[in-house]
């Protein structure tokens, strides 16, 4: 929970599912619609509008987040910060996407923190030795399969935290997150050459890391 005695963000919480049985366009724009209400609700000085904001986008933020920065504590220090500054700059936001615009403060807080602590990530991505967001295993469960995945974990981690934030920024933004290079040179405040190359390099960076290792992605058959 932050400081603040009003302002409640509590830091991945559950997101609300939006049902809809229409196609993905017209879900989508219910979403927007409903994100945008959210948001001039709370420019009129409503803290709960703010706070279903919050609650209906901080997994997603911690998330993003998370990966960008791997140590959870210093994550979860950046998306509230995020929040924070969202609440702050209400004003700023000018239309469209909800979620964009929520994302971008959180990457620039992400950065923030990458710029002030200085150092690499303990786990890239931590969720592979933490088994509290998998479901609990059925019958079906293969143990070899799950040794596969935290060895790759562990490989993996390794190799992303040997490469330079902007370039582990950049691949993470575009290969897990799926952002397209104009969006991430938007999100990031680079140009779209600068994206392109730092996602190259970062690959040829995490392929040079990982000779040796190859066999562990190349397929879960035997």
């Amino acid at each position: 929970m932050l400081d603040s005695p009003r302002l409640t963000i509590a830091v991945r919480g559950v997101e609300p599912v939006v049902e809809d049985a229409r196609p993905l366009e017209a879900a989508e724009e219910l979403v927007q619609r409903r994100d945008l209400v959210l948001i001039e609700q709370a420019r009129g000085g409503s803290l709960d509008a703010f706070n279903g904001l919050v609650e209906l986008y901080q997994d997603h933020l911690f998330a993003l987040v998370v990966r960008m920065v791997p140590d959870r504590d210093q994550a979860s220090d950046a998306v509230q910060e995020a929040f924070f500054s969202a609440f702050r700059n209400l004003r700023s936001f000018r239309g469209g996407s909800v979620r964009s615009w929520l994302s971008r403060i959180a990457i620039n807080a992400a950065m923030d923190q990458q710029r002030l602590r200085k150092r690499r990530p303990s786990q890239p991505y931590p969720e592979l030795e933490d088994d509290n967001w998998q479901p609990p295993a059925g019958p079906e469960a293969d143990p070899e399969r799950t040794a596969l995945g935290i060895e790759r974990g562990r490989v993996l981690q390794a190799a992303l935290g040997a490469i330079t934030p902007d370039q582990r920024n950049a691949i993470v933004l575009f290969d897990v997150e799926g952002y397209d290079y104009q969006e991430i040179a938007d999100l990031t405040g680079v140009s779209l050459g600068t994206v392109k190359s730092r996602i190259h390099r970062g690959r040829l960076a995490l392929r040079e890391r990982l000779t040796g290792s190859m066999s562990l992605f190349r397929g879960d058959e035997g």
